[in-house]
């Protein structure tokens, strides 16, 4: 089979001129071609007017050989790579050897739950808050009275953070492995629709990675799996021997238990505070890691679809327009989209009493009025909060709480209109747009909740991207803060073999950990950790 790349046609096209271009490209007829699949598709949104669709098409011949061999110049035709996952080992059917513990039921611990459930180790998964359902409505709890519960919200409980967002599933992560379609496999598998395998940017959506995460929980339950909510880590049990070389013995649950864990997977998400602090007391490595802090930003996804499609606004195809921003301010700082969320609306991700946190969220339609994005600014250790490694923490917690109080000490975010901030006055009103986040947005002034640098480097940067994209810097556009959970604040290093680099038998992963960004980068990452941990109870398997 060959992989044609970089097929490209108008957005326009009849259907027949599709497989027209695959005989053209491979110079072939349509008798010496007995199928053809699309791979992946995509578009070209460059040119406004003459938008193109992107393909990537997988091609069985007659003669695969011979067109091969005359086209082996062309960098955009090669065999199709076997992209099919293999696992890393097996246990024994009579396995009884130690059971791995995962911390976390995000999208890190779920595959990698998933992974060690199909090589057959039964994994035993501590998720501190609760399952995906109760979840849900503990969240809404917040958004629509103003009622946090700190150990069930959306940042904690089973889904992880990326349930509560637009549900992307593309990064630019490395991936040699192809580990990410193993991912997008499974997810297909547990009632994602079939599409995420073959667009180029696919998305799931909130209200199906609740029924996602559930139908992946019971596969894992099925293979042997153990789940254990709302049992939060109190401790760790670190031994050491007499040369230093540290050990994991077990966990300390929050139900009074003691569990007895020397091979456990940390996927606890960038938000799980007191777990960071109680790891750095234990000894484990923890560093502060950079991060981003800044706004949320939202404006009518009409106005965005004109402005990245012109004509084309609202072709079917398209759907709702994303975009993605950057520019360095005179002050040196790097302004920058993130997590662009079309079609959906900025939602309240706090996880602590008395902090304001914003995120964006959209569902599978991406068919509400607004667009948003974070507009966030890059921070690091030396430069901005160099007070050791759990600095970052307190620096996300003081913002936090100034955010709490200009927004009225209600969980209201604070918010202003774009032109009164890049004025430096307060807004005492909103105007046109009606901002999404709920429970309510205060007129304020966001400068009081970031630090000086992110203010005037968003105030440049605004007028900046007015001029890339018309409409974008208009008066009454919102901006709402803060935006403070761009990733973790934190790593905890570890080495080849994905262990903790001072503390074995400790496998740091994903967000919280500092080694992946977003829903389909996490999962990959939780399953190159099940993968190495895997093998070292095959080696000890007993």
């Amino acid at each position: 089979m060959l992989r044609i790349n970089e097929l490209k046609l108008p957005l326009h096209h009849a259907p027949e001129e599709l497989p027209a271009a695959i005989y053209d490209r491979l110079g072939v007829s349509e008798a010496e071609v007995l199928s053809w699949t699309m791979f992946r598709r995509g578009n070209d949104a460059r040119k406004k007017g003459a938008i193109k669709l992107v393909y990537t098409i997988d091609v069985t011949l007659v003669d695969e050989a011979a067109v091969a061999a005359r086209l082996a110049d062309d960098p955009h035709i090669r065999p199709t790579p076997d992209i099919s996952y293999k696992f890393v080992t097996q246990a024994p059917s009579d396995y009884s050897g130690p059971r791995p513990v995962v911390i976390g039921a995000g999208p890190c611990g779920l595959l990698a739950a998933l992974v060690l459930a199909q090589m057959g180790f039964r994994p035993i998964i501590i998720e501190r808050g609760t399952a995906v359902r109760e979840r849900t409505k503990d969240t809404w709890g917040l958004w629509r009275k103003g009622v946090l519960k700190p150990e069930s919200n959306a940042q904690f409980g089973e889904g992880g953070a990326g349930t509560f967002s637009d549900g992307k599933l593309y990064s630019r992560i490395k991936d040699p492995r192809h580990l990410g379609r193993k991912v997008l496999v499974e997810f297909v598998k547990a009632g994602a629709p079939e599409e995420i395998l073959t667009e180029a940017h696919p998305h799931i959506g909130t209200f199906r990675l609740v029924t996602m995460v559930m139908s992946i929980r019971e596969t894992i339950e099925k293979l042997g799996g153990e789940y254990r909510f709302q049992t939060r880590v109190e401790d760790f049990d670190i031994t050491a021997d007499a040369s230093g070389n540290r050990t994991m013995r077990g966990l300390h649950l929050s139900d009074g238990s003691y569990l007895e864990a020397r091979h456990v997977i940390m996927a606890v998400g960038h938000s799980a505070r007191d777990t960071f602090y109680k790891l750095h007391e234990r000894g484990v490595h923890v560093e502060a890691k950079p991060f981003a802090i800044g706004v949320r930003i939202e404006h009518p996804q009409s106005l965005i679809d004109r402005a990245r499609y012109g004509a084309d606004a609202g072709n079917k195809i398209l759907g709702p327009a994303a975009y993605s921003l950057s520019h360095t301010a005179s002050n040196g700082r790097s302004v920058y989209s993130f997590c662009m969320c079309p079609g959906g609306r900025v939602v309240a991700a706090a996880s602590e009493e008395g902090r304001v946190v914003t995120n964006g969220m959209s569902q599978y339609s991406r068919a509400e009025f607004n667009a948003n994005s974070g507009l966030v600014v890059d921070i690091s250790p030396e430069r901005d909060f160099p007070g050791g490694p759990l600095a970052g923490v307190e620096l996300q917690r003081h913002w936090e709480t100034q955010a709490f109080l200009a927004g009225g000490s209600s969980y209201q975010a604070p918010g202003q209109r774009l032109e009164d901030f890049v004025a430096g006055r307060p807004s005492t009103a909103l105007g046109s747009i009606t901002p999404s986040y709920q429970p309510g947005v205060h007129p304020s002034d966001l400068s009081t909740c970031l630090p000086d640098f992110v203010t005037q480097a968003i105030r440049e940067a605004l007028p900046v991207f007015g001029r890339k994209m018309p409409g974008y810097d208009h008066p009454d556009v919102v901006l709402t803060g803060v935006e403070s959970r761009t990733s973790s604040p934190i790593r905890i290093r570890r080495g080849n073999d994905c262990q903790s680099i001072n503390t074995s038998g400790l496998y740091p992963a994903g967000e919280g950990a500092g080694y992946a960004g977003g829903i389909l980068s996490a999962a990959v990452d939780g399953i190159k950790v099940a993968e190495a941990l895997a093998l070292t109870l095959d080696v000890r398997k007993s």
